[in-house]
């Protein structure tokens, strides 16, 4: 009876300690090291997530019975070591996870909210997340929210975002196009406008720069000839990219419009991209994945083709030093 009961007891010790297929694919590990300033992937994933609802295709048919955690709305983490300080790039449904993702991560036991959220517009994967700071869920005490103007005046006016900022969950601060915001003596926010469908509020990218690396955010913009800028140069002036990559081609959207969402296409991207040198190429990382975009699969052709064309895939958990 004592060894049955002590094999059971092994039994149980051995299979706690074994991690599920859940966990095992929850986040692809950090491929830089953790400086005093970093910036963090914490989503790559379209606003609509993945697996999407109302989707029959192949893409999503089995991620509803055995759901991929790494598959998280687009967001990054802005992690400000030298002052103890987190700041969060969208507000996505997937806040949870991120939030908890951003304060703990490289063991630093943090406080429970960020130290301000930046937002780019009023597309339910960059703001809705905004939901979970309210008196439903942690009810938090003023939290900074940085926004362009006229996204500030949608939250204020419209519920129930405007009960957030009465009850004193989040207390908004209004951007300026092109103007930099100084969290501190050397991380300098600069919000800058994109071509996009302003419903309810302006567009905006953001540069963000550290005290020896800057990147460019630029999860969600029209088509790139839309814009009065012209990205190439725009890659020139930093160390990393975030650039739109919504969808792989054209192909993978049989069922809408494609007009009616004319973000750049990863092979637009390509060819657009194609004649710079290997050293600018490197700096360009796509994110904001479709969940109908094959490129979420790191094993796929379409990844491949990225990679070998000396492009970046944005995978959740990777650092990069600022």
């Amino acid at each position: 009876m004592r060894n049955l009961l002590l094999q059971y007891c092994l039994f149980l010790l051995f299979a706690c300690s074994i991690p599920t297929a859940q966990e095992n694919k929850e986040v692809s590990p950090s491929i830089n090291s953790i400086t005093d300033y970093s910036l963090i992937v914490l989503g790559t994933i379209q606003d609509g997530g993945s697996p999407h609802m109302g989707c029959k295709k192949d893409c999503c048919k089995d991620l509803f019975e055995n759901p991929d955690v790494s598959r998280q709305v687009v967001s990054l983490g802005l992690i400000d070591n030298k002052n103890n300080k987190r700041y969060l790039f969208e507000a996505t449904p997937d806040l949870t996870r991120q939030v908890k993702r951003l304060m703990h991560f490289g063991g630093k036991k943090m406080a429970e909210v960020p130290d301000g959220i930046f937002l780019t517009h009023a597309h339910i994967g960059h703001y809705a997340g905004l939901m979970f700071l309210g008196k439903e869920a942690m009810n938090a005490n003023k939290v900074p929210v940085y926004a362009m103007p006229r996204m500030v005046n949608y939250l204020e006016s419209n519920g129930p975002w405007g009960q957030l900022v009465t009850n004193g969950n989040i207390f908004l601060q209004k951007l300026s196009p092109n103007e930099s915001f100084a969290l501190s003596g050397e991380l300098l926010v600069t919000p800058f406008l994109v071509p996009h469908r302003d419903e309810y509020s302006e567009t905006v990218g953001y540069k963000i720069s550290g005290p020896n690396k800057s990147a460019l955010f630029i999860p969600d913009i029209d088509k790139w000839e839309k814009w009065e800028k012209d990205i190439i140069a725009e890659i020139k002036k930093v160390d990393y990219a975030f650039l739109d990559a919504t969808f792989f081609s054209g192909k993978e959207i049989n069922n809408r419009d494609i007009s009616l969402i004319p973000h750049p296409f990863i092979i637009e991207s390509l060819k657009k991209f194609g004649d710079l040198p290997e050293e600018e190429k490197n700096k360009i990382i796509f994110i904001h994945f479709n969940h109908t975009n094959p490129v979420i699969d790191l094993n796929s052709s379409e990844t491949e083709e990225v990679l070998n064309n000396g492009f970046g895939v944005a995978r959740i958990g990777e650092v990069f030093e600022l």
